[in-house]
């Protein structure tokens, strides 16, 4: 068993084009010897926004803290705290920070798929 507390971890910057004040935690991945999904955590302070960006794998989403919105496909819908969200694969799609506090999210992905970081679409 893993147990890690968000709070009491390091935050890593997530840096590359598109990008702004977006930072993330790995709270279990392939190094946990994880076999099937990632749970990462995901900060976007105010004002800021992660790439647009698509990939080959879904992901699911929990809005822990803030408010915000997610483009997805070309379709924007305003996002807070205790929405779950389902981001099927090849949809691109960017969250933005709106609200004065950071938006924050848990984000799982296929473990395969997790290299740390969200990838800009090319």
């Amino acid at each position: 068993m893993i147990k890690r507390n968000v709070d009491e971890m390091t935050e890593t910057p997530v840096t590359g084009d598109g990008i702004s004040g977006v930072t993330m935690k790995l709270l279990v991945g392939r190094e946990d010897e994880a076999t099937s999904f990632a749970m990462r955590h995901f900060k976007v302070e105010p004002n800021g926004f992660t790439p647009k960006h698509s990939h080959d794998w879904e992901h699911e989403i929990l809005v822990l803290k803030g408010q915000g919105e997610l483009e997805c496909d070309g379709e924007t819908t305003t996002i807070a705290k205790g929405d779950g969200l389902f981001i099927p694969s090849n949809q691109t799609h960017q969250f933005r920070a709106t609200g004065d506090t950071p938006l924050e999210f848990l984000c799982i992905v296929p473990v395969a798929s997790d290299c740390g970081q969200v990838v800009p679409e090319s």
